[in-house]
Formats: structure tokens, sequence, C-alpha cells
């Protein structure tokens, strides 16, 4: 009995074996660009796929400065805005502060804080807002309510519907309207996030 073996099909396995291997050299070459491709990705585009993932409180959260406001009575005209300059910052534990003060407000010239002249003391009630209590975020609606429990102006103290509605935010800039102020005007405001 001759143990002769059939020689024929080897150069068609070798053959297999190489075109196996290139492919899998292909394969892994085109996984490896493929991975290239999504990190280079991440890298230029960081923040838009972040920013439509989190949640508008999430995107808040941190401290914003004043840019500017537009005021609006309710017949539609126009309230002029004073030189301001301010800030607001939002908690993650939903506690919020907001300030504006009077950029071109005077100094004392007693250099005493609390011996103002009544010219320079009302200058400074005039010019200054400033408030801080809790907050939430209604995400669908966009709205920030907010629970005023101390402020430079008493009348806002506990004041109810008390809502900043976000027109648009992004990494650096943040747009609300506050729909209804103690005045009866709706503000326009516009803030840069602090770096």
């Amino acid at each position: 009995m001759s143990h002769d073996v059939d020689v024929s099909f080897w150069p068609v396995a070798a053959s297999f074996e190489i075109a196996n291997r290139r492919n899998c050299l292909m394969n892994r070459r085109r996984a490896l660009g493929i991975c290239a491709t999504g990190l280079i990705s991440i890298l230029i585009f960081p923040h838009n796929g972040v920013a439509q993932a989190s949640s508008l409180k999430d995107q808040l959260v941190g401290t914003w400065i004043y840019v500017s406001s537009a005021g609006t009575r309710e017949d539609g005209s126009a309230v002029e805005r004073p030189k301001l300059q301010g800030a607001v910052t939002y908690t993650t534990d939903g506690r919020f502060h907001f300030i504006t003060v009077r950029s071109d407000a005077p100094k004392y010239a007693s250099g005493d804080s609390a011996r103002p002249s009544p010219e320079e003391a009302m200058a400074i009630a005039s010019g200054v807002v400033a408030y801080t209590g809790t907050y939430t975020v209604d995400e669908g609606t966009r709205t920030i309510h907010v629970n005023i429990e101390t402020s430079s102006y008493p009348n806002l103290v506990g004041a109810p519907n008390q809502r900043r509605i976000v027109t648009s935010i992004t990494d650096d800039e943040l747009k609300f309207t506050n729909p209804r102020t103690p005045a009866g005007m709706t503000l326009e405001l516009v803030f840069k996030r602090a770096k």
C-alpha cells in the first residue's frame, strides 16, 4: 500500500492563503482609516456632538459675563438701557446669582461707602440690580424658572412666574429673554461665557 500524496492542490492552497493574508491586511488598513477619520472628526468638531447631547441645564452651568441688553415696552417702543457690566452664574445644584451695575456709576466723593451723598446714593441704587436664589429648567420650553430669595430690589423676592426664556446658547454665548420685568417691559439679554 503506497501513501502517495496528491500535491496538485498545493499551489491553489498557497494562493488562497496569500489572498487571505492580503484581505486581512486590507481590512486592518480600512479599520485604521475609519478610526483615524473618527478621531480627526472628534478633534475638529468637538462641541457639536457634545452640545446636542447635553441638557440645557448642563449647558447653562458656569459664569456668563454681561454683554448687552435691549428693552421693549408693551407698546413695542424701545427702552434706553444704561451702560452695564455684570454676570450671571448657574451652579449644578440649582442655585444662581445675577448682578448688573452701571459702568458709569459715580465714585463716592467721601471715599466711604457708608456715607454717599444723596445724589451718589440715588445713582447707585438706580444702577444696581442683584439677586440670587434657586432655578429649575424646563427643557421642553427652554425656560429657566427662577425663585428669587434675596435682591437689591426687594419687590423681586418671591415674585411669581419669574422666568427667562433661552433663545440661543452655544459654548461661548447665552441669549435669553425676560418676558416681563416688574417695570412691565421685555428684556433681551446677551452674555458670553467667562474664561
